[in-house]
């Protein structure tokens, strides 16, 4: 039976012991200080009561899990740079049990905590490995930004592109079978193609390349370096619109598979065979078949007069620059729409869908709009942060099917 609101202390215990969720991990969860694991204890001995606010923000809490494994699993990995879990779910789906998770935005744990139940470490760059699972095979959408278009492009020099050097160090602690990194088709070309080719070396085990000193990585990771992965690894660029969800997101997958445990000329050849049957799908896709009725949405998503005033200001002035930024409308029958990116919940310029025939401006996606181009299913919650922070999650997630399918061939293959 679950507690009356009124029954404060038993209401909070219920809340929290229905996200599987420890004290310490709900006082984190709340954006309670690091010590306030006693300050959850006393609210459950109704020793004391939180804020209005607080317990506002308690009541608030969806405690369905729709994602928590269950059953018989067959293989374990971990999650790393994990976001809301949008690499974690197609591996559960296909049996396996997720031994780790870490993700260093608290908003974005907090929708992982709300679909999951289960709340990730933080920053994996302060977790020894010892402290990591053994695990089968290990997932990470390492930080894109300073490879991105929309970055600075500064790849290693910029403290995210080192996240990179954590994985290689996890795997050379580890040694899981195989692994599934994921990043922006911008790295591909990075510095002409050299800070792809640093990666794919480090992770073959070929002559990898000194970091210079200036490069922060952490101690651990520099002296793994010297340890020879011997992975088997390709990489191809995949579309999300050629699996089914109508988004032209493309982004580089890196597969790698362990030699020794899995052979060692013939994994090369499993391993082509993987990339170009994901290399050749094709899918026809709608906007249409993902969008809300645009009558029965709320007027907040629908632009102002003033931003759109804007948005065509900034239009005219990068046409006459000769170049091709600017905001972008889309309609039913739009078979796909712009990649969308973590700087959505600004002013949505990149998707913005078409309510001519009801004589309104233009509006943005809303949450589960964004949670449909990115192929989430529709029970995944969305409404654990505000829409500001949502908007950034599916920005920096992935496309669901497109792992999917990469995921199928991994386990097949170390299975």
């Amino acid at each position: 039976m679950i507690p009356s609101p009124e029954n404060t202390a038993d209401y909070i215990k219920y809340k929290r012991q229905s996200l599987g969720l420890t004290q310490k991990e709900f006082a984190e969860l709340l954006g309670l200080r690091d010590t306030s694991e006693r300050t959850i204890s006393g609210w459950e001995r109704g020793e004391h009561t939180p804020t209005k606010a607080k317990f506002k923000e308690i009541e608030t809490i969806n405690v369905s899990v729709p994602f928590r494994k269950t059953g018989k699993t067959t293989f374990d990995f971990i999650d790393l740079f994990a976001g809301i879990g949008g690499m974690r779910l197609p591996f559960q789906e296909l049996g396996g049990k997720c031994v780790f998770t870490s993700e260093w935005d608290k908003f974005a744990k907090k929708t992982y905590a709300a679909n999951y139940g289960e709340l990730p470490f933080g920053d994996i760059s302060k977790i020894p490995s010892e402290q990591i699972p053994n695990h089968d095979v290990l997932l990470a959408g390492f930080p894109c930004q300073a490879f991105s278009q929309a970055g600075l492009k500064r790849g290693f020099a910029d403290t995210r592109g080192t996240m990179f050097f954590e994985i290689q160090r996890i795997l050379s602690a580890k040694r899981p079978k195989a692994f599934l990194l994921e990043n922006v088709k911008q790295l591909k070309g990075h510095d002409k193609g050299r800070t792809l080719e640093t990666i794919l070396s480090i992770l073959r085990g070929e002559n990898a390349p000194k970091i210079p000193d200036n490069i922060q990585i952490s101690d651990e990771a520099r002296q793994s370096l010297q340890a020879r992965l011997n992975y088997a690894v390709d990489f191809r660029v995949l579309k999300a619109s050629d699996f089914g969800v109508p988004q032209g997101r493309e982004r580089v997958y890196i597969v790698g598979f362990d030699r020794s445990q899995l052979g060692d000329k013939s994994i090369d050849t499993v391993l082509n065979d993987i990339f170009e049957d994901l290399c050749s799908r094709k899918s026809a896709t709608r906007l249409g078949d993902i969008m809300e009725k645009h009558a029965e949405i709320d007027p907040k998503y629908t632009i102002s007069d003033k931003l759109l005033s804007g948005h065509k200001r900034r239009l005219e002035e990068h046409k006459n620059k000769g170049n091709g930024f600017g905001f972008s409308v889309f309609n039913e029958d739009s078979p796909y729409c712009n990649t969308i990116s973590a700087r959505y919940y600004k002013d949505g310029s990149e998707i913005l869908l078409s309510q001519e025939k009801l004589g309104k401006n233009p509006r943005k996606l809303t949450p589960r709009e964004c949670a449909r181009i990115q192929g989430f299913p529709e029970n995944f919650i969305v409404s654990a942060v505000s829409d500001a922070q949502i908007y950034k999650q599916f920005g920096n997630s992935v496309a669901v099917p497109v792992v999917r399918e990469v995921a199928k061939k991994i386990v097949q293959t170390i299975s």
